[in-house]
């Protein structure tokens, strides 16, 4: 009996934690096992430094352009919180006019930014010699290195964009 009570005591301790370390290995997550807002902003937040200091890489920029380079990283930089929808829960809330007026205001707030970002990125490229103007349009959005990474995917990660650099 002292035999069973050991080995049930035995089996109940290591079930238990082998489930606090998976506990402890499981990434936090918000509804329905998606991460959560703020661990989502952190991830693109570190995913666009990456880029930025990559393209400053193949830029190869001279000590002229850097503070053009600071004052455009500036401009385009995502603020924390940025572009925050209303919660579900309080959309659900306000009438349809109220939420098409929400809607159209945040729409008006994304232009007024990406406007900001023209003349910031007109500002920069102007201060780029020939070849580093190529270099940029290649990797910056829509280029054949650049774009969003969802029509990357659609392209094939290992084709058109592996085999143009092949070339």
């Amino acid at each position: 009996m002292k035999a069973l009570r050991t080995t049930l005591l035995i089996g109940f301790t290591v079930l238990g934690m082998a489930a606090a370390q998976a506990q402890d290995k499981a990434p936090a997550a918000g509804h329905h096992g998606m991460p959560d807002r703020a661990q989502m902003q952190a991830k693109m937040g570190d995913m666009f430094a990456k880029r930025q200091a990559r393209l400053h890489d193949l830029l190869k920029l001279t000590a002229q352009q850097e503070s053009a380079w600071a004052t455009y990283q500036a401009a385009i930089k995502p603020a924390a919180g940025d572009q925050a929808w209303p919660e579900r829960g309080a959309a659900a809330k306000l009438t349809a006019p109220e939420r098409m007026s929400k809607m159209i205001e945040h729409h008006k707030q994304h232009q007024a930014k990406m406007e900001a970002h023209l003349a910031a990125l007109n500002t920069f490229y102007g201060q780029l010699s020939a070849e580093q103007k190529a270099v940029f349009d290649d990797h910056t959005m829509g280029g054949a290195h650049g774009g969003h990474p969802m029509q990357r995917r659609a392209r094939g990660a290992a084709g058109e964009h592996h085999a143009d650099s092949a070339k």
